[in-house]
């Protein structure tokens, strides 16, 4: 042994090394078929369900850490692992096996005068980096969308999930190693100090992007801290908007399924916008709906007075993403106020129109600044399953590289590819 060898690795150090692991490693997934990769998710579901006791073991300690940490009921709900959990897991593996593989696909071509053929050809990003929160479960499905789309990834869970995670990833690594394929293209950063999320920011030579998925101060920490380009959405601050046009139990169905079906994610609905020609006709009719199913409504002036039992609402509630059974609502002139509203307070995630006007569908798509808008439909839709993506990554707010939810396309890039026959430039 050498004398520095004798010297235990440091945390920045340790993660140096598992992030330029992972750079060798994705050039090796890069060239992967996809009958190779999606016989290797195959194994991975039929190892997590065969290590179904093992799991459970082990998810107990960070249950157990948890309970002693104080966390919520709902936090431990979260966090725990039983057989069916541990079955959807594997079934999520399944699912990604049948997704088309988009690695190799040729988008576009074209013919240059000088006869030269040129095109663009779908390749893996490179190295993603995850940092997320609470659920052991994303730790499989992050791993299959990555590598079906021929990535290397580096995972960095919660702390209150730590033992599920290394356990997970120990499981999958195990079936790469049986499959020849390095074991570094999936890496799960092994212990908790906060000092790990920092080094990992920091690995711009060997990570390509940094998805960070989580509550909107783990994500501004990232952003804050990331020398890394970051995929992001830092909230779901979503908005309908009921049309003078506006079919009644239309506009009824969609607004109760947008805020109460799941009120706790980010594409649930958070302000309500109407129209003031169907303000006395309407409001009394969805504030008696919503308020039987315990929904609070925090409304302006205008809305109150067809609303008397609604809270007057403050600038503060235009912004909220509230993720209960709370509803902002305003009386809005018409689509241009509405669409204003919409673009100063919305947070680029999701907003619906419910119109019979199809002019004014129209310019709603074109003018609403959102990553997923909608004509006569819940905001519960703005989910990759939901729009045929399969499963998903995240859902992004940038615009830069993706914008929406992300599914097996979004994990890649495109480079240009060019057919000549000897042409040189003049």
């Amino acid at each position: 042994m050498s004398f520095l060898g004798r010297f235990p690795m440091t945390i920045a150090e340790k993660i140096r090394k598992i992030a330029a692991d992972a750079r060798q490693a994705s050039l090796a997934m890069a060239r992967l078929s996809s009958a190779a990769k999606n016989e290797l998710l195959m194994n991975m579901a039929m190892a997590l369900i065969n290590n179904t006791p093992h799991l459970v073991e082990e998810n107990a300690k960070d249950l157990s850490a948890g309970e002693k940490k104080g966390l919520s009921a709902a936090m431990l709900d979260r966090l725990m692992l039983d057989e069916a959990r541990i079955k959807a897991m594997a079934d999520g593996l399944r699912e990604v096996v049948g997704l088309p593989d988009p690695v190799g696909e040729v988008t576009r071509m074209w013919k240059r005068p000088n006869e030269l053929t040129v095109g663009k050809m779908r390749i893996p990003l490179g190295v993603i980096g995850i940092i997320y929160e609470s659920r052991p479960n994303v730790t499989a499905d992050a791993a299959a969308l990555c590598l079906k789309a021929g990535n290397a990834v580096v995972l960095r869970g919660g702390s209150e999930a730590i033992y599920s995670n290394v356990a997970i990833a120990r499981i999958l690594q195990d079936e790469m190693r049986k499959d020849g394929i390095p074991v570094a293209a999936l890496s799960v950063i092994p212990f908790v100090e906060r000092e790990g999320v920092t080094e990992m920011l920091k690995q711009e030579e060997f990570i390509d992007v940094i998805i960070p998925r989580g509550g909107e101060s783990l994500i501004r920490f990232v952003v804050e801290h990331s020398k890394i380009p970051v995929i992001k959405h830092y909230k779901g601050v979503c908005h309908v908007f009921v049309d003078a046009s506006a079919d009644f139990d239309m506009a009824e169905r969609i607004i109760v399924n947008s805020k109460t079906q799941r009120p706790g994610v980010c594409n649930a609905l958070e302000t309500l916008l109407i129209h003031k020609d169907v303000a006395e006709t309407f409001i009394p009719r969805i504030f008696e709906t919503l308020a039987a199913l315990k929904v609070e409504m925090r409304g302006d002036d205008c809305f109150r007075q067809f609303a008397p039992g609604a809270t007057p609402a403050t600038e503060e509630d235009w912004h909220a993403e509230y993720l209960d059974l709370i509803l902002a609502a305003r009386v809005v002139d018409d689509m241009d106020e509405a669409i204003a509203h919409i673009n100063k307070y919305g947070s680029l995630h999701t907003e619906a129109i419910i119109t019979s006007d199809y002019g004014n569908s129209q310019r709603f798509l074109r003018e609403v600044n959102s990553s997923v808008v909608l004509v006569n439909a819940s905001t519960r839709f703005s989910d990759g399953n939901q729009l045929g993506l399969g499963a998903e990554i995240g859902i992004s707010t940038t615009k830069l590289h993706s914008f929406g939810p992300m599914g097996l396309e979004d994990l890649t890039t495109t480079k240009f590819i060019v057919y000549g026959e000897g042409q040189v430039r003049p």
